[in-house]
This record gives C-alpha cells, sequence and structure tokens, in this order.
C-alpha cells in the first residue's frame, strides 16, 4: 500500500483552508463573487507557499456545480476530479516540459472547442518562466483575448523572467512567506488529525526551519515523525533534522553577552559531537543576535520577532542584561565572521575563535563619561569652571565628527615650538584589539583613543621654553621657509607638502634653443672626475639624456633610510647647503614633484658655474632628472640664484648613497620635532593626570607639517 505524504494529504481544498495568504484568498474570494474573475492570472512567490494548490481551488470555485462559488462542493464530479488531477477540462502543464512554440501551437488548436464537462477550461501552467521567447512571442495575442471559456492561471518561482508584456496581461498576485507561528498553527492542527504528540519545542523547530514555506514543514514533519514514531521531543527532532534548537541557541548568546569563553566553547564542542552543521548553527546564532537588537530597541516588537510568548520572554530578559549599542556590536562582529565560517576548511576553529573574541570584548565606554572625566580633570588642575561635556561647543573634532569641549583658559597649554601636534592614548592592556563600532556614542575600554587637542587659548601661563641646545642636525633653513605657527595644537592628518600660493619670481627670461642630447662624459665644474664615476654635463637649455643607463632599478634596501642614532653626513667641502636648500625650496613653488627627485640628489660641489649633483647609479632620479621638462624648472631656479651661466652636472656613483641630502635633512628634522613633542606632552599635567585616570598611556605623537 502507497503512503501519501503529509503535504499532499493535508493539502488545503478551499478558501478557507489556505493559511499565510488572505490577501490572495480575500481578492479571490471577491472577484467570484462579484463575478469579476480575470481571463489570466499569474501567481508567483518561493517555493512552498500555496501557488499551484490555490490554482486548483480556483479551478474548483468557477468549475462547481454550485457555482462559481467561493465555497466548493468537493463531492461533486468536477471537485473531485480536480482535486485527483483527472478533470479533462482543467490541465496542469509544465512550463519546464511544455516551453516551445509547438507546444504553444498544439495548446492554441484546442482553445476554440467547449469544454466537455464543466463551466471553465482551465490551463494550470507551472514554473512558467522555463518558455522560451518563442513561445512567450506565440503566446501574446490568445492570452490578450482568449475565447470567454478560457482561463489561465501562471505560477512561477522567478517573476523577474517574465516578459513584461506578458504581466500586462495577467492579474498578478504575489504570494508571501508563511510566518513561523502560522506554520505551527498548522502543524499543530496536523498533529492532532493523526493523533501524535509534540511538544512545542519541535514544533516550533520544525516551523522554523521551514523557512517560511508549508510544504517544506511538512515534509520535514514527516521526516521527524519516520524518526520518532508517535511522539516528537525538541531535542530528537534537532538532531535528526541536524539543526541546533531554539534552547541550546539561547544559552550561547547567554554565555556570549555574559562574557563566558569557556562555556562557548563547552557548547561547540557539544554541538560538533552529536554532528550538527555548524554552518547551519553560525546561520541561526546570527538571527538569535538579531532578535536580540529588535527585542533591545522596541518596546513593542509585535510581528518584527517571529517567536513564541515564552520566547520572546527568554529574549527580552537576556536584552536587558547588556545595551544596545553592545548587541549591535556583537550582531556586526559575528555577520562580519559569517562568511569565513561557512567558507572555512576548518569551520570549527572559525566558530570557536569568533565566538571567544566576542565573548572576551572590552567593555564600551560612553562618550559622555570620558568627557566628564577629562571636563573634572581640566577643572581641578586648572581651577576653571567645569565644562558641560554633552553640549557640542567649538573645539577641537575627534575622529568620529563630534566635536569636543575647548581648552579651560585655566588649564596650562601643552607646549609644542612651532608645530601642530595630537597624541594618542592607547587605553587598557589589549590596546587596538577591537576597532570603534559607534565612535560617535562610545568608546572601547581597550582601543587606541586619539585624543585631539583645541587651539591654544590665549592664557598668561608660562609655556615650557624651547631646548637651550642647539640641534645635532642643525641646517640653515631657507629664507622662503614657513613661518613658525606658534604653540598651537590641534588634529592633525597626513599631509603632502603644499606649494606656496604664490611662485618664486624666476629672472629665466630667455627662451631656450634646441641642443643635441649630451651624453656620459667626465664633464665637471673645471675638473674630471675619477674614473669610478660617470658625469653629465647638463647645461642651458637643459635638454639632456642619460644613454649610458637607459632603465632605472630599486636602492638597496635601507640605503636611502634615515636612521635617527647616527649622525648626519657632513655637507661636501666648498658646498652652501643653504643655498641649495633655497634652490629646492624655489623648484617647489611651480613642480612639487620634481623637488621630491631633487631632495633625493647629493649636491657635491655648488658655485657660479652650477650644481653638481650626484645619484646613484642606474637610479630613477638621475633618469627623470635629465629629462626636458624637468630640466628646464631646474634652469631657472639655478640662474635666479647663480647667474644666467649656471649649469648643473650630474655624477653617477655608489658614493652618494652615503652623502647628505636634503631628504636626511628634512627627516631628520621632523623626527626631532616629534620627539621633543613627545617628551613636552608627556610631562604636561593634564595629559599625566588622563593617563593615570584613564589608566592608559602615551602611545604616538604626530607633529604637522604646517
Amino acid at each position: 500500500m502507497s503512503y501519501l505524504v503529509l503535504a499532499r494529504k493535508w493539502r488545503p481544498q478551499t478558501f478557507h483552508d489556505l493559511v499565510g495568504q488572505d490577501h490572495v484568498r480575500r481578492t479571490l474570494e471577491n472577484a467570484i463573487a462579484q463575478n469579476r474573475v480575470a481571463h489570466a492570472f499569474l501567481f508567483t512567490g518561493v517555493r512552498g507557499v500555496g501557488k499551484t494548490t490555490s490554482a486548483r481551488i480556483l479551478a474548483k470555485a468557477l468549475n462547481c456545480k454550485d457555482g462559481p462559488t467561493t465555497t466548493p462542493c468537493l463531492r461533486c464530479e468536477a471537485c473531485v476530479g480536480i482535486a485527483a488531477g483527472t478533470d479533462l477540462d482543467v490541465r496542469e502543464l509544465d512550463g519546464a516540459s511544455n516551453n516551445s512554440v509547438d507546444d504553444v501551437r498544439r495548446l492554441q488548436e484546442e482553445l476554440p472547442y467547449r469544454p466537455v464537462r464543466d463551466r471553465f477550461k482551465i490551463y494550470i501552467v507551472d514554473e512558467v518562466h522555463m518558455l522560451s521567447s518563442g513561445a512567450w512571442n506565440a503566446f501574446l495575442k490568445t492570452l490578450e483575448e482568449p475565447p470567454p471559456h478560457v482561463k489561465f492561471i501562471f505560477a512561477t518561482t522567478e517573476v523577474h523572467k517574465i516578459p513584461v508584456t506578458i504581466l500586462s496581461r495577467c492579474q498578478r498576485y504575489d504570494f508571501r512567506m508563511i510566518s513561523a507561528q502560522t506554520i505551527a498553527a498548522r502543524l499543530q492542527y496536523v498533529l492532532a488529525q493523526e493523533r501524535i504528540f509534540a511538544d512545542d519545542a519541535a514544533i516550533r523547530l520544525i516551523a522554523r526551519e521551514a523557512a517560511g514555506s508549508m510544504r517544506d514543514a511538512m515534509s520535514l514533519l514527516d521526516q521527524a515523525i519516520a524518526w520518532s514514531h508517535e511522539r516528537l521531543i525538541g531535542e530528537e527532532v534537532a538532531r535528526v533534522l541536524g539543526v541546533a534548537s531554539r534552547s541550546v541557541l539561547h544559552q550561547l548568546a547567554v554565555s556570549v553577552v555574559g562574557c563566558q569563553p569557556d562555556v562557548a566553547l563547552r557548547m561547540v564542542a557539544q554541538l560538533v559531537e552529536n554532528g550538527y552543521d555548524l554552518a547551519q548553527v553560525a546561520r541561526d546564532f546570527l538571527a538569535v543576535l538579531r532578535d536580540l537588537v529588535v527585542a533591545k530597541v522596541c518596546a513593542q516588537p509585535g510581528h518584527l520577532l517571529d517567536l513564541s510568548e515564552e520566547e520572546r520572554q527568554e529574549v527580552r530578559t537576556l536584552a536587558e542584561r547588556t545595551s544596545s549599542d553592545d548587541l549591535i556590536r556583537l550582531h556586526q562582529s559575528f555577520a562580519r565572521a559569517f562568511d569565513d565560517i561557512v567558507r572555512s576548511p576548518a569551520p570549527r576553529a572559525s566558530l570557536e575563535m569568533t565566538l571567544v573574541r566576542l565573548a572576551r570584548r572590552p567593555p564600551l565606554v560612553p562618550l559622555e563619561e570620558l568627557m566628564e572625566r577629562l571636563a573634572d580633570l581640566e577643572r581641578r588642575l586648572g581651577g576653571g569652571p567645569t565644562p558641560s561635556p554633552v553640549t557640542p561647543s567649538p573645539g577641537g573634532t575627534c575622529s568620529s565628527g563630534n566635536r569636543l569641549p575647548p581648552t579651560q583658559a585655566g588649564s596650562p597649554p601643552l607646549p609644542v615650538s612651532s608645530t601642530s601636534a595630537s597624541s594618542s592614548l592607547s587605553l587598557g592592556p589589549q590596546a587596538s584589539a577591537h576597532p570603534l563600532p559607534h565612535a560617535g556614542h562610545h568608546i572601547l575600554g581597550a582601543t587606541a583613543l586619539a585624543v585631539p587637542l583645541a587651539p591654544e587659548a590665549p592664557s598668561s601661563k608660562a609655556v615650557l621654553p624651547p631646548p637651550s641646545t642647539p640641534s645635532r642636525h642643525s641646517i640653515p633653513a631657507p629664507p622662503s621657509s614657513r613661518p613658525a605657527t606658534g604653540n598651537v595644537l590641534r588634529p592633525v592628518f597626513p599631509a603632502s607638502r603644499p606649494p606656496p600660493s604664490t611662485p618664486s619670481p624666476s629672472t629665466h627670461s630667455s627662451t631656450p634653443t634646441p641642443a643635441s642630447p649630451t651624453t656620459l662624459s667626465p664633464t665637471a665644474l673645471g675638473e674630471s672626475p675619477p674614473s669610478s664615476r660617470s658625469a653629465v654635463s647638463v647645461g642651458p637649455p637643459l635638454s639632456a639624456s642619460i644613454t649610458a643607463h637607459p632603465h632605472s632599478v630599486r636602492h638597496p634596501p635601507g640605503a636611502l633610510a634615515y636612521d635617527p642614532s647616527k649622525p648626519l653626513p657632513e655637507p661636501l667641502s666648498g658646498v652652501d647647503f643653504a643655498l641649495w636648500r633655497r634652490i629646492v625650496e624655489q623648484v617647489r613653488n611651480t613642480h612639487p614633484a620634481l623637488a621630491s627627485v631633487l631632495e633625493l640628489a647629493s649636491p657635491r660641489r655648488l658655485g657660479p658655474a652650477g650644481v653638481t649633483l650626484g645619484f646613484p647609479p642606474n637610479s630613477f632620479e638621475a633618469v627623470h632628472i635629465t629629462k626636458p621638462r624637468c630640466a628646464e624648472p631646474l634652469a631657472r631656479a639655478l640662474q635666479a640664484e647663480l647667474g644666467p651661466d649656471a649649469r648643473v652636472f650630474i655624477e653617477l656613483s655608489d658614493a652618494a648613497y652615503g652623502e647628505l641630502t636634503l631628504s636626511k635633512v628634512l627627516n631628520a628634522e621632523r623626527w626631532e620635532r616629534q620627539e621633543a613633542a613627545r617628551k613636552r606632552i608627556a610631562a604636561h599635567p593634564l595629559v599625566q593626570a588622563v593617563i593615570e585616570e584613564l589608566g592608559g598611556e602615551l602611545k604616538d605623537i604626530k607633529v604637522s607639517e604646517d
């Protein structure tokens, strides 16, 4: 004897039995009652939500002997034949196997004939999106003006594949996914009719795993009944379906929210021993975290939580144990790790490490609380009034865009000479372990915290004087360098060296005349270079090119790096380095990229006749400097400082790696400014008080170039 599965045995036979699709049921019932039934319908939705079932119910309602009626009798020949699939006037076609033009042509040949017995000829075409483009075109005229005794009902799961010309000729009904509560109620009804006991946990688990499909729920119920016969228990159903029960997922969420990584690891081990699919566990756990967020931010979640009342109470209780920002952080962190867990060759390790990281997350500290504590420190150190820590004011701006209160006049300013600086405090033992989830609202207690300081207000308090000892890298600055900006503190961002708005005047006004490119030759300022070096004489109009070394290579690792532990090499004999620096700054006014190349050159000789620049052999700089578009700006700067007859000589030598360059000088000055700023900021009483109060450390000092 063959067994009829529950999905077929308990398929709805009337509109009253159709669950989860009230909008479709009501519209069809009203159309029948008002005699406004269209000639073509399109039912669309995911699998197992009642599309074909509704088509059969509509066919019975139109062809019942008492009809058309919204309540077919289910006893007449038409109703019985349609339910069994044997009615001659109601044909069910498969769009996948009847998708050609010839199939549509044969169907059209049958349309003019009257029904054999029923009131209407009804064609139900399932998976209609599988029809070919030619078949759709053949359907157009027939679908627009069929005979009055013909009705078409199309069903599809991929409505986007249906041509718009077909959609405009049909009444479209979108079938929704069925809620878990509706599926659970239907399952309880079926189990009661079958006289099978099932606890609430088992029914909820099957309803959740059905994912909105009633047919899937019936199939899973069949599988669970086959496993446990006449008694369904939640734990046994979860084991046979290979999914974690709601109680297990809830306990896993409790361990993560309660910061218990050891409990989370033991639960994962138990899931693995029971043979659960960890990818499915991760997917279900992500849904649990989402429910926690909804329960926390919505006082009355309503249909947003598709849970039973008991499960709703459990979720609310757990959500009350932490803040909404913390729950959002948990969901976002696990969502980012979800793909790694699913695709990882070792999903257990990925899931375990993710849960451990979430369970060991540092606490969130409200930004308002930190501002209050900082304001209190300013009041105690400076004796000034306590500012409002919550009201934004025109002070510094933090990385998230929130404005910090201005520095009080009573607080001593942080002294940094001729620079701008910002300090970074590392709070807690696990600095930079986690990103800021909501930088505008909360700051992690163990995350690196940038503390930008507002511009210094005028104050009569003394500022620490600059160091009295001269720098070991003291190189005279050019007259055109930027003026000192005073003791100003503000947030610093990486910035390039912008060219000044007004370029330096150039005395070179003559138009260069064409000249043949020079080649490598031992030519220098009045003498021949040693045999171990190669020199290129680049004179006006500076249209030189290197022919002996047509390509460039990288410098040896660390060759041009600045080492603060070693003193800078002295300028070569007879070289006025301050003059060379002025020349480079003039070039920078109009050609910043060329100035960057000149910073890497070693000035070997500098005088009225011109300049000799040393470059490593086969270097990019040596090739780049002799190009005509680079030679002309350099010629203008040289002629402005040295006279109209100044020329450029280029020497290629490995010794250039160890010689003094402007790049090394600038790096040394930058390093010394940063070290001076670090010492001065570290000694400031406000910074020391912040470190002591927040339990952090001074991590980084950034000095601007402005």
